[in-house]
């Protein structure tokens, strides 16, 4: 077992997360795992508000051609990015999964006080 780095997302598949300016078809994402448990994800924030709302009405089209349910638009992080959100990134890490590491858990029901279910 080692860690294992998956980066340069495909653009599509990273909705919040920079484009790689040397590379637009990847995103600035990346996840984090260790035997096969995703461990963290993170990602270069997007901070242009232009292009967070077209890419969530590119995501709305694509959701109406598919005949999926629509998705209402994050009007309030579109208004935090036109007040300027500093250049920043964050990494999400599961504390669940790295109890599953520690306790050589196959699933997380294992580690969790209680089924997901109950949640």
């Amino acid at each position: 077992d080692r860690l294992t780095f998956v980066y340069d997302w495909p653009a599509e598949k990273a909705a919040l997360a920079r484009l790689d300016p040397a590379d637009e078809r990847v995103a600035r994402r990346f996840e984090v795992y260790w035997g096969g448990i995703e461990l963290a994800n993170g990602f270069h924030e997007l901070t242009d508000a232009t292009e967070q709302q077209a890419r969530f009405e590119a995501d709305s089209s694509q959701r109406r051609r598919r005949g999926d349910a629509d998705v209402p638009v994050d009007d309030n992080l579109l208004a935090a990015l036109r007040n300027g959100l500093p250049d920043c990134a964050g990494v999400a890490l599961g504390f669940d999964r790295l109890a599953m590491v520690a306790a050589g858990a196959c699933h997380i029901d294992e580690v969790l006080a209680f089924p997901v279910e109950r949640a």
